[in-house]
C-alpha cells in the first residue's frame, strides 16, 4: 500500500483540537507563532484563511493564507499577492520531507482556489536556516526588501509566482 499523500484543507471545527496540539521544535519556536496564538487571530479575520497540513487523516502541521500580502507588509504594490504565514509541520513529523511535501500541495490548492493572485508573499528570518533552504526550494526568492515589524526583526520577504 502507497503512503499516505500530503494535502492540505481549511481548519475546520472537526481539525481545530488537532491543530491546536501541534509543536515545533525549540530552535522553530523562535521563528514561528504556536497554532493556540495565530489560530483564534486567523479565524476572527476575515481576510486571513487557517489552513491544516495532512498526511492522510492525520494533521501534521498549519498555516495561514492572508488575502491580501498587503497585511503582511503594509505595502500597497502588493494588492494582487497572497500572504503566507505561520508555516509549520509538528515537531513529531519533522525531519521527513513533510515540509517540501507540503509546500507543494500549498501551492496546487493556492492555484485552484485563488487564480486571481499574482503570487505569495512571506516574511523569514535570515537566521532561519530550515525556512530558508525550503522556501528556496519551493521556488521564492528574495526581494532584497527588509520588513521591520516581526518579532524576530527584521526578516527578509520572500516571493513566488503563482501558476
Amino acid at each position: 500500500m502507497p503512503p499516505p499523500a500530503v494535502c492540505v484543507a481549511p481548519v475546520t471545527p472537526a481539525l481545530r483540537a488537532a491543530v491546536l496540539r501541534l509543536r515545533v521544535s525549540r530552535e522553530q519556536a523562535a521563528f514561528v507563532s504556536p497554532p493556540a496564538l495565530t489560530l483564534p487571530d486567523a479565524e476572527r479575520c476575515a481576510g486571513s484563511q487557517p489552513m491544516a497540513i495532512l498526511l492522510g487523516d492525520a494533521v501534521v502541521g498549519y498555516y495561514r493564507i492572508e488575502r491580501s500580502a498587503r497585511s503582511l507588509t503594509g505595502a500597497a504594490s502588493e494588492r494582487r499577492a497572497l500572504g503566507l504565514r505561520s508555516f509549520q509541520i509538528d515537531l513529531a513529523h519533522q525531519g521527513q520531507g513533510l515540509g517540501g511535501s507540503a509546500m507543494r500541495a500549498l501551492l496546487v490548492d493556492l492555484a485552484a482556489r485563488c487564480p486571481h493572485a499574482s503570487g505569495l508573499l512571506l516574511t523569514v528570518s535570515p537566521r532561519n536556516a530550515v525556512a530558508l533552504k525550503l522556501y528556496r526550494r519551493a521556488g521564492f526568492v528574495d526581494r532584497g526588501a527588509l520588513y521591520h515589524d516581526a518579532r524576530t526583526a527584521p526578516e527578509h520577504l520572500w516571493w513566488r509566482v503563482l501558476p
